[in-house]
C-alpha cells in the first residue's frame, strides 16, 4: 500500500463514520507547497469517545495496528494516537484537538480538495497549516517547518490570506516567528 492509498483508506473510514476531520501537517504543506518526503500522515479528527470502538474496528488487525486504549486516552486527553500499517511501516497520526477558538476555525476553514485520482478529502487551509507549522517550529526548532512554510508561500502565496495568519500569529504568540518568515521571503 502506498501512502496515498493509506490516506484514501483512512479518509474513507472517517467519511463512512460521519466524523469531522481534516488532513494537516506535511501532507498538506506538500500539497499547497513544495514536494518533500514525509513518512507519516497527520489527520485532525473530532472523535467522540463513544465512536472509538467502531473507529478502531475499521482497521483489521492483520493489516493495521491501532490501540483502542490509546485512542480512548487520546480522546480523553485531547492528544493523538497512531494507526500503523506494519507491512509498509506507514503511519497515520490521529490528532484529537482540544476545544478552542483556533481549532473551531480550523474545522470551519477546512477545504475539500482532490487528494487523489477520483477522490476528495478535507484538507487544512494553507493558512492554518502555516500557523500550526509555526507552533511546531516554536516547540522544537526544526527548520523543516520553516522550509514547509516558505514552500507554501512561494507556491500558493497569491492565494494566502496573510491577514488571517497575522491575527493568529499575534493571538498565539507567534508574531516574531511570522515576521522572521516574512523577512526571509523578502530577502
Amino acid at each position: 500500500m502506498e501512502q496515498s492509498e493509506l490516506l484514501h483508506f483512512v479518509v474513507s473510514v472517517l467519511e463512512r463514520l460521519g466524523l469531522r476531520y481534516f488532513v494537516t501537517g506535511s501532507t498538506v504543506t506538500i500539497f499547497y507547497g513544495e514536494p518533500r518526503f514525509t513518512n507519516d500522515i497527520d489527520i485532525v479528527v473530532d472523535l467522540p469517545a463513544d465512536v472509538v470502538p467502531e473507529f478502531c474496528r475499521q482497521f483489521p488487525a492483520g493489516d493495521f495496528y491501532v490501540s483502542e486504549e490509546a485512542a480512548t486516552e487520546a480522546v480523553r486527553r485531547y492528544s493523538q494516537f497512531n494507526i500503523i500499517q506494519p507491512g509498509t511501516g506507514l503511519k497515520v497520526d490521529i490528532i484529537v484537538p482540544p476545544p478552542s477558538a483556533f481549532n473551531r476555525e480550523r474545522f470551519a476553514r477546512a477545504r475539500r480538495v482532490q487528494a487523489g485520482e477520483g477522490w476528495d478529502a478535507s484538507f487544512s487551509s494553507p493558512e492554518d497549516a502555516i500557523v500550526k507549522k509555526m507552533e511546531f517550529f516554536r516547540a522544537g526548532g526544526s527548520d523543516k517547518h520553516l522550509r514547509d512554510i516558505t514552500g507554501v508561500l512561494r507556491t500558493s502565496g497569491a492565494e494566502i490570506d496573510t491577514d488571517y495568519i497575522d491575527r493568529w500569529a499575534v493571538t498565539l504568540g507567534l508574531d516574531e516567528i511570522w515576521q522572521a518568515i516574512i523577512d526571509r521571503m523578502r530577502g
